[in-house]
């Protein structure tokens, strides 16, 4: 079941290549950075654990444009005596909330609760850490044209950049400053102002980018890093799409094989795929709508992305019902509509700044697409892929952090984590960043759904273990499956963060 960019090459896909080289540290990063003081107080939503903030440059590089207040939120260790400091968690996005995650106590063992002080932050530009800013009206726009047409594309442009300025003006220098490597100089702050000498760190999804760029940076600065569900910032533009298409429709083929095994599956005995063609027809024709929005059409790319968000936990029982919802015209009891597969304009400043998306024309769209539907036959596109990628069409400014291959030595061992049907960050991502990282090993996680340490007992005791004692397991270690429970959730068990 294995993919990497060898068995891709088979497939039309245009292929840029892009000879930027890896970003270097800046020149004070050779120096610990000035630790502001953390001054703690009960949070107010829970007077257990302690919230906080810390003043950081909004531009690291020049300090005119004045600081932005992370907000910072700890769960102290609850055996002091065993304490072994604090572990730095993210929960990717880019744009979700560390403070949300310590506050809602999810995830981590016991054990790692016991010895470690759980601190998470809020991203500059997210949540409390002065959240970006933009006029809903602007945001309400967007263009619902095909941009692999002349005039699709042309709208879309016009829309990015419009966008951007309504942003950039609502929100200050620091729209512009919410790229990865900002947040990886923050980091390496929070890390000096709790006092570790050495930083440990848990970081998911589009927090593995922050934990491999940390690695570049400061590499002598490292206790331990998780890195679960992982980016590859080495992967270009066509090599991003065809490889998220892969597994998106991978992650679609495992839910199939459950509906057509499992009694409890609403379309049971039904060709899924089948159905889900016919689905993808009437939206190209504009006749495709949820049951009580008859005026609210869903576009291919609306019904391309609305599996995924279903396969990240995975919900296989929700998404079923989902389509058949769509197909017989009844609403479902979880309805997955318009506002929950909207993607949060942080993502344009943060994802536009950390990747080149090297689309100039409604031509070279029309082209990827055309290749990755080789590669997903039924959903024909990464829905994810192309909704965080069209955000960056049209992009003017410089790329502060674009993909490289990755320059990571003198780093102590690094665990690496990820599911083989992951719809979010493709297995074939971990792969490739692990093939680049002397230090790193990487844990197999032979399931379905997006991050791994909170779906497999296996996978927790190795992540727990390694923290606790650096002790890492050995090379090609695979956790086996554990089939998803099966009971129906409620829309909040939805995804807030994408990568």
């Amino acid at each position: 079941m294995l993919i990497t960019m060898r068995t891709l090459a088979a497939v039309a896909v245009p292929v840029v290549v892009l000879t930027t080289a890896a970003a270097a540290p800046p020149a004070a990063a050779a120096q610990a950075p000035t630790a502001g003081a953390i001054t703690w107080s009960p949070c107010r939503q829970d007077a257990t654990i302690d919230c906080g903030t810390l003043a950081v440059p909004v531009n690291w590089s020049d300090a005119k444009d004045g600081t932005v207040q992370l907000a910072l939120a700890r769960r102290k260790a609850k055996d002091p005596r065993a304490r072994i400091g604090s572990l730095v968690v993210d929960p990717g996005g880019p744009g979700g909330s560390g403070v949300q995650l310590v506050l809602s106590d999810a995830i981590f063992s016991s054990q790692l609760k016991d010895r470690f002080d759980i601190v998470g932050f809020d991203p500059r530009g997210v949540g409390d850490s002065k959240a970006l800013v933009c006029d809903q009206s602007v945001l309400d726009a967007s263009p619902r044209s095909d941009p692999a047409t002349s005039q699709g594309f042309a709208d879309r442009v016009a829309y990015n950049r419009r966008l951007a300025d309504n942003c950039r003006r609502r929100s200050g220098p620091l729209f512009d400053h919410v790229d990865d490597l900002s947040v990886v100089r923050d980091i390496d702050a929070i890390r000096a102002a709790l006092g570790e000498r050495k930083l440990t760190y848990y970081g998911v999804s589009y927090g593995t980018l922050m934990g491999q760029q940390y690695a570049e940076f400061y590499p002598d600065r490292i206790r331990a890093l998780v890195l679960d569900s992982n980016m590859d910032h080495s992967s270009h533009t066509s090599e991003f799409f065809a490889e998220e298409a892969w597994a998106d429709e991978a992650a679609f083929d495992e839910f199939t094989r459950w509906c057509a095994a499992s009694d409890k599956c609403s379309l049971h005995g039904q060709d899924v795929g089948a159905l889900f063609d016919r689905l993808y027809e009437r939206a190209k024709q504009g006749r495709l709508h949820y049951p009580d929005q008859p005026r609210d059409p869903i576009t291919p790319d609306d019904l391309s992305m609305l599996p995924v968000r279903l396969l990240y936990g995975p919900q296989w029982p929700q998404l079923a019902d989902e389509l058949a919802s769509l197909d017989n015209g009844t609403p479902s009891a979880l309805r997955v509509g318009a506002a929950d597969i909207q993607l949060p304009y942080y993502l344009m400043p943060a994802f536009c700044s950390d990747w080149r998306i090297e689309l100039t024309s409604a031509a070279g769209v029309a082209g990827q697409r055309s290749a990755d539907a080789q590669l997903a036959p039924h959903l024909r596109i990464s829905g994810l892929a192309w909704s965080v990628g069209l955000l960056c069409l049209g992009r003017t400014a410089p790329v502060p952090n674009p993909q490289h291959p990755y320059r990571i030595q003198g780093a102590p061992p690094i665990l690496m984590v990820n599911n083989w049907y992951d719809p979010a960050t493709p297995y074939a991502w971990a792969v490739d960043a692990a093939s680049q990282i002397p230090s790193a090993t990487l844990l197999t996680y032979e399931g379905w759904g997006h991050g791994s340490y909170d779906k497999s007992p296996c996978v927790a005791d190795i992540v727990d273990s390694y923290l606790m004692t650096l002790a890492l397991p050995p090379r090609d270690t695979h956790c086996p499956a554990v089939m998803p429970a099966n009971e129906v959730a409620s829309s909040d068990a939805l995804p807030r963060t994408l990568f």
